[in-house]
């Protein structure tokens, strides 16, 4: 959910401000320049049936079993697949959760972080929750912008999620920005995205991408 609405007629402005503000940050600013240029949206051109078959092949080209089957079933990552009847931006996201999950919790119904909003055995899922809330929180901030990353490398309209995920929240503060650029950095130590902050694709090296 939207913590504060930014209006379309001042988001060119906003995202102006954000880019300027990393100048001395060149892999953030390269990353957010990708999420920044899937700006403005066209009609019909949000969650198509096309952007949802590159969500899904994105999955199998990690070697991620999905299933066409609503998470509400279940849960959105089961242990073993990823439920795909969902938006592609949920499903790319799920995809990121992957990537971001140590190993060792990717047998755990949604990666041992607890229920996602769209799991239905919310009580199984929440069970199965095996992470400190530190770690929760942190692994959900990457994912989240990992997530968005990938959205921007299909062409897909990443700045919608950036946005629904408040990565633009008090997008005037320092702090903001530095968070967002952190993040990206983190990504990269992680070997998740390279030099120029794109998502790092099956078999890459972060350091060559």
């Amino acid at each position: 959910m939207i913590l504060t609405p930014i209006s379309t007629d001042r988001l060119d402005a906003v995202l102006t401000h954000f880019a300027d503000r990393l100048a001395d940050r060149p892999r953030a600013a390269a990353a957010f320049a990708r999420i920044a240029a899937t700006w403005p949206v066209t009609p019909g051109t949000v969650d198509t049936p096309a952007q949802r078959a590159d969500a899904v092949a994105l999955a199998h080209s990690f070697g991620v079993a999905t299933l066409d089957q609503e998470p509400a079933v279940a849960f959105s990552w089961d242990g073993r697949c990823i439920r795909t009847r969902s938006e592609a931006s949920v499903i790319v996201h799920e995809v990121a959760h992957w990537l971001l999950c140590a190993p060792e919790r990717r047998p755990l119904p949604d990666f041992g972080l607890g229920a996602g909003p769209e799991t239905g055995l919310k009580e199984a899922a929440n069970a199965a929750f095996c992470v400190s809330e530190e770690q929760r929180e942190t692994e959900e901030v990457l994912t989240s912008l990992l997530g968005i990353l990938w959205e921007a490398e299909l062409g897909q309209p990443a700045i919608l999620a950036c946005l629904e995920q408040n990565w633009l929240e008090g997008a005037h503060r320092a702090s903001t920005v530095a968070f967002f650029a952190d993040a990206v950095d983190a990504l990269h130590r992680a070997g998740l995205v390279g030099h120029e902050g794109r998502p790092v694709p099956p078999a890459v090296d972060a350091e060559a991408a």
